[in-house]
C-alpha cells in the first residue's frame, strides 16, 4: 500500500455540491486520501460527503473571492498542516485510478520537479469525449514550448508545496490565468513535467472560466507571455500571435478548430 499521508487533494468550490461529490467519488487509490475543499462562499455551504477511504476537510471563505484567492488560501492551509504535495482537481472533473500514487512516486524520484501534470481526456458535461490533450512530458520540451501552447492541464497538477510557497503562491495579479502565472514562476527555479498517461477527465463547461472569463484569461496570458518572452525563441513569438488571435476571433470558432485539429492529430 502506497503512503499518501503527505498528499492532499485541493479543490476550490463555489456551489456545485453534486459536482464536488462526483469528483471525490472518482478517486481510486490503494491508501487513504486526504482532501481539502476550499468553499469560496457557497450558498448553501458545501457539505463534506461521506466517501470511503477519504479524510475530507472544508475550509470556508467568508465570502466569494475568486479561484485565485481560494487556491492561495488552500496552499497556505496545507503548508501549515505539513502537507508536502497538493493534487489539484476541480469540481466536475474526474480522476483516473491511481493518479495520486503515480504522481507522488514521480515527484519523489525527481526532486527538481515542482509541478507535475498528466495527459487529459476532455469531455462534455454529459461525459461525451471531445478531444485529448497530450502535452510534452519532458522538462526540456516544456521549457521550449511553454509560452506557445498549453503545456499543463491545471486540474491534473501535483504541486510541491514548499516550492509553491517560495515562488509566492497563487496570486490574483493575472486573473483567470493564475495557473500559468504560478507555473512560470516555479519554472524559474524548478522543473515541470507531465506523466505521459491519462490522469484526468476534464469537463468542458460553457459556464466555466475558459468561456465566461475568456477575454480576461487571454489578456492575462498575453501579459505573462510578454513578461517572460525570450526574444530569440520563435515559439514564444508564436504564442504571442496566437493570444492576439484569440482576442480577435470568436470563442466557439476557436474551440471548434482546436477540437478538429486535436482529433485529427489523435487519429493520425
Amino acid at each position: 500500500m502506497t503512503d499518501l499521508s503527505d498528499v492532499a487533494v485541493l479543490i476550490p468550490a463555489f456551489n456545485g455540491q453534486a459536482d464536488v461529490e462526483r469528483t471525490l467519488a472518482s478517486f481510486r487509490e490503494t491508501s487513504p486520501v486526504r482532501v481539502l475543499i476550499v468553499d469560496d462562499g457557497s450558498t448553501p455551504p458545501i457539505v463534506a460527503p461521506a466517501v470511503d477511504g477519504m479524510q475530507i476537510e472544508i475550509l470556508r471563505m467568508p465570502k466569494n473571492g475568486g479561484i485565485e484567492r481560494a487556491l492561495q488560501t488552500g496552499i497556505e492551509a496545507l503548508a501549515a498542516r505539513g502537507v508536502r504535495y497538493a493534487a489539484r482537481i476541480d469540481a466536475g472533473d474526474l480522476a483516473t485510478p491511481g493518479r495520486l500514487d503515480k504522481q507522488r512516486a514521480y515527484m519523489e524520484a525527481h526532486p527538481r520537479v515542482a509541478v507535475l501534470g498528466m495527459w487529459t481526456h476532455v469531455v462534455s458535461t454529459d461525459g461525451a469525449p471531445l478531444f485529448d490533450l497530450r502535452p510534452p512530458a519532458e522538462p526540456a520540451a516544456i521549457r521550449r514550448t511553454m509560452l506557445a501552447r498549453t503545456c499543463f492541464t491545471h486540474p491534473s497538477l501535483m504541486l510541491r508545496i514548499d516550492a509553491v510557497i517560495d515562488a509566492g503562491n497563487y496570486r490574483a495579479r493575472y486573473r483567470a490565468a493564475e495557473d500559468l502565472d504560478l507555473i512560470l514562476r516555479l519554472m524559474e527555479r524548478h522543473d515541470g513535467a507531465n506523466l505521459p498517461e491519462f490522469g484526468l477527465f476534464y469537463e468542458l463547461n460553457e459556464g466555466g472560466i475558459s468561456a465566461t472569463k475568456r477575454r480576461a484569461q487571454v489578456i492575462s496570458t498575453l501579459r505573462l507571455q510578454l513578461r517572460h518572452l525570450r526574444v530569440t525563441n520563435l515559439l514564444d513569438w508564436f504564442g504571442v500571435v496566437k493570444s492576439i488571435a484569440h482576442l480577435l476571433l470568436p470563442y466557439r470558432a476557436l474551440r471548434g478548430l482546436k477540437a478538429k485539429l486535436l482529433k485529427t492529430t489523435s487519429s493520425a
